[in-house]
């Protein structure tokens, strides 16, 4: 009798459950994944391929110029203006309303009565429409008529005509920044206080920590090193975007001092029509955003990792 011989080791079938999970997370990915390509990677690429061109807006032609764009760049003085004036625009307005930001959520989570209340007064500038608050604004820094100089005048010291005159027009639009942006940041950090457990702060009153300050160096500091790390972030891509405020108050003047890089690009791709020329700084000014963010992110992670 002849005795049936099995394999020691059953073969092996194709998982199809796994392949059919696989192929269902693809069809539930592929909206998203369309409407990624079709509004950011295809429109990056036009505007990386434009950047290259002298494509003028009403021209049914267009040539390759290479880096005749970019070259010229670098010898534009509105360009230069512009980037110099983003950079100080930026320097201000994302540690300020950060720090700001930060406070306030330390006031507001350490007071238990009216949170609601403040919450929703502080977060009214976010959400209102920034085009419609600049007719308030430009009468605040009114020269003769305006709250700000009348304040000033009460004490003898003359106002200055804060969006008109040179010295003092980045600054004015820093201010509007700032009222714009705290309220934001300070949504952030409560949402990250709130996740601070209450224990950690028991355990640093057993170690000695008596005080607020010290109790905010030992415990809150360190536990909001995430979100900080958010926040700035947020802040200074916000920053960099400032449009809106110089379009509508100053329109890049005046003599181009308060011109910041959005602003050019419009002017250069929308009035000018100067669509290839537009686009190369465009490049240069997503260039900038993402090595920034990159350095950025690379040295407060491993701050955060450190704590």
């Amino acid at each position: 009798m002849v005795e049936a011989t099995y394999p020691a080791t059953p073969l092996a079938l194709p998982d199809l459950g796994a392949a059919r999970q696989a192929r269902t997370a693809w069809l539930l990915a592929l909206p998203a994944v369309i409407l990624m390509i079709a509004f950011i990677l295809a429109p990056l690429a036009a505007v990386v391929f434009l950047g290259f061109t002298d494509f003028e807006l009403g021209y049914g032609s267009f040539r390759f110029v290479g880096f005749e764009n970019y070259a010229e760049l670098f010898l534009d003085r509105t360009f230069r203006q512009s980037l110099w004036n983003t950079a100080i625009y930026s320097a201000i307005v994302a540690p300020v309303s950060l720090f700001l930001g930060l406070g306030i959520a330390l006031l507001i989570e350490s007071e238990k009565i009216g949170q609601s209340f403040f919450r929703t007064a502080y977060f009214l500038p976010v959400a209102s429409l920034l085009v419609a608050m600049a007719t308030v604004w430009q009468y605040l820094f009114h020269p003769t008529i305006g709250p700000i100089n009348a304040a000033l005048q009460l004490v003898g010291i003359t106002g200055p005509n804060w969006l008109g005159s040179s010295s003092t027009v980045l600054y004015s639009l820093a201010i509007i920044g700032i009222w714009q942006s705290a309220g934001f940041n300070m949504v952030l950090f409560l949402a990250g206080l709130t996740a601070i457990p209450r224990d950690l702060y028991a355990a640093a009153n057993v170690d000695g920590a008596k005080s607020g300050l010290d109790r905010f160096f030992l415990v809150t500091w360190p536990m909001l090193g995430p979100t900080t790390l958010f926040v700035i972030t947020i802040s200074v891509i916000n920053a960099v975007k400032v449009f809106e405020t110089v379009k509508t108050l100053t329109e890049g003047g005046p003599n181009k001092s308060s011109e910041v890089l959005l602003f050019t690009i419009y002017q250069e791709g929308f009035v000018y029509l100067r669509v290839g020329y537009a686009s190369a700084m465009t490049v240069i000014f997503l260039a900038v955003l993402v090595v920034m963010m990159f350095i950025q992110y690379r040295l407060l992670d491993r701050e955060v990792h450190y704590t």
